[in-house]
């Protein structure tokens, strides 16, 4: 399903390149499309979960992903290595990282730290980073790209398509879109919300 979906963007939709998570779809997804496919492995809910040890990354990297994307926040990683560790090693492997940040001081760090890419990714979902509404963090994309040598790219609540414009206006190399185009329900029930009357 998730190639399918994948397939569908980029062949029909015009995508640029594909974030997805887990092994086996990364594996997937990076046999049948020749796009760059940015990989990472969702595991928990709460806290360092987003490619949370270098166990987790070295499997997305083996499965194929172009880059590894690896939670560069400053909080505890369950394995207790450090996002450093986790950079030095992909990168002996030849796989580029994408540290997904929530702070510009951790987008900093994750630059010192080796990593290739810098995203927006956790902006809002860390108490470092508590959001007040429902919009992209276009001031963090902004600061980042006036701070860092490395692209930085823009995630998280991008859900219509001037805040891409916004985004790449602030500075931001890409911009990643996930939950505006690959979510049936969340589609289904924005749509909903705004229908004058009766059901959709």
């Amino acid at each position: 399903m998730m190639t399918a979906m994948a397939q569908a963007a980029a062949a029909d939709g015009g995508a640029a390149g594909i974030r997805v998570t887990g092994p086996a779809d990364v594996r997937a997804v990076t046999r049948t499309l020749p796009l760059p496919v940015i990989g990472l492995w969702k595991d928990g809910d709460d806290g360092v979960y987003l490619t949370p040890t270098a166990q987790h990354a070295r499997a997305v990297a083996v499965a194929g992903a172009d880059i590894v994307a690896v939670d560069a926040t400053g909080r505890p990683r369950p394995d207790g290595r450090t996002f450093r560790d986790t950079v030095t090693e992909l990168h002996a492997r030849g796989v580029r990282v994408m540290a997904d940040i929530a702070t510009l001081a951790e987008g900093l760090a994750a630059q010192e730290a080796g990593a290739d890419l810098v995203g927006t990714t956790l902006s809002g979902y860390t108490p470092e980073s508590r959001r007040t509404h429902d919009e992209p963090d276009l001031p963090l994309v902004e600061a980042l790209a006036d701070r860092l040598v490395i692209p930085v790219i823009a995630e998280g609540r991008f859900h219509l398509p001037h805040q891409v414009s916004a985004a790449f206006a602030a500075g931001a190399h890409t911009v990643v879109v996930g939950t505006a185009i690959t979510a049936p329900t969340w589609l289904t029930g924005r749509f909903a919300s705004q229908a004058p009357r009766g059901k959709v």
